[in-house]
């Protein structure tokens, strides 16, 4: 049986829509076997994906499928207690859909739902986790970030035009117009990364670094061209002693992966990541922003969980 959660509010507010016009009719067609949930509120995908984790029977794999965006996702997994457990099928329907972009999956609902049903087979994959100091910790399977990136989700998931442009199908406007905000007033601190034990490196005046599965970050960034998810490694962009006028040069070649050639964008790979800042900064895993530390540890998984791929 497929457990499938839905988002309703993703695609702009069209996730409802997009269930009961073009997905569910196919399930009921095809005699599929599933169970649907919707979230309503914030918190609702992690408490279903937790109420489906602690019910499924030991040793038995749980199959969900998200519709949803990206943070759907993170949430599914957030709320699953065994995530080797996991088979998971992706039906994207956010606004950034970075992990869907790097894994070729169908722009098409329903094209995406008879991959997972007719031809795609059970991969695994990495999953990354970020500590915190007093021991919390969350996993992201896309990206995490620490600084402007992170900045910039979180005062987009606080603006009061985000809901109003999302019903209009323009919610991209919202990240550009903060993005440049952000961009313009975010102070450059001190930063340090230690890697997989070694000496630290000092990063002057950093911007963001982020850490990423796959390639690809908010809305379409390539800024890990190189990345794996499937080599148990993180691959890291590190932005500082880089003015912001270069910036605004080096932010648009990001989409085709070609930023490093800038001086003050570098790439690190490692498993085991420690990053400090001078002050607290913004944190994002796949987007979701919750709190400001000066110090995280980061790390992956390799082969955590399986996609329908």
């Amino acid at each position: 049986m497929y457990h499938i959660i839905v988002n309703p509010a993703s695609r702009s507010g069209r996730g409802l829509r997009i269930w009961k016009k073009q997905v569910e009719p196919v399930l009921i067609r095809e005699k599929v076997s599933f169970r649907s949930y919707l979230s309503e509120k914030p918190g609702d995908v992690i408490r279903i994906a937790k109420g489906l984790s602690e019910s499924a029977e030991n040793n038995t794999t749980l199959q969900i499928i998200v519709l949803g965006g990206d943070g759907t996702v993170n949430e599914t997994l957030q709320g699953v207690s065994v995530p080797s457990r996991l088979i998971l099928g992706y039906i994207p329907t956010g606004s950034s859909n970075d992990l869907a972009r790097d894994l070729g999956l169908p722009e098409n609902p329903v094209d995406a739902l008879h991959l997972i049903l007719h031809t795609a087979t059970p991969t695994p994959m990495d999953l990354g986790h970020i500590t915190y100091p007093d021991g919390e910790s969350r996993c992201f399977l896309v990206s995490c970030g620490i600084g402007y990136d992170a900045a910039v989700c979180e005062e987009v998931l606080r603006s009061p035009m985000k809901t109003a442009l999302n019903k209009l199908g323009l919610g991209k406007l919202i990240y550009l117009g903060i993005a440049l905000k952000q961009l313009f007033t975010a102070r450059a601190v001190s930063g340090r990364l230690t890697l997989d034990h070694s000496d630290p490196v000092n990063i002057g005046n950093m911007l963001f670094t982020c850490c990423m599965l796959h390639r690809y970050e908010g809305g379409g960034f390539m800024f890990a061209p190189a990345a794996d998810a499937h080599d148990g490694l993180l691959n890291l962009c590190a932005v500082g002693d880089l003015s912001k006028f270069l910036i605004l040069f080096a932010l648009p070649t990001a989409f085709h992966g070609k930023h490093y050639r800038f001086q003050g964008i570098t790439p690190y790979l490692a498993k085991d990541i420690i990053i400090e800042s001078g002050t607290p900064l913004w944190i994002h895993t796949d987007g979701e922003v919750a709190r400001k530390e000066c110090r995280i540890t980061v790390s992956c998984e390799k082969d955590a969980f399986s996609m329908l791929l």
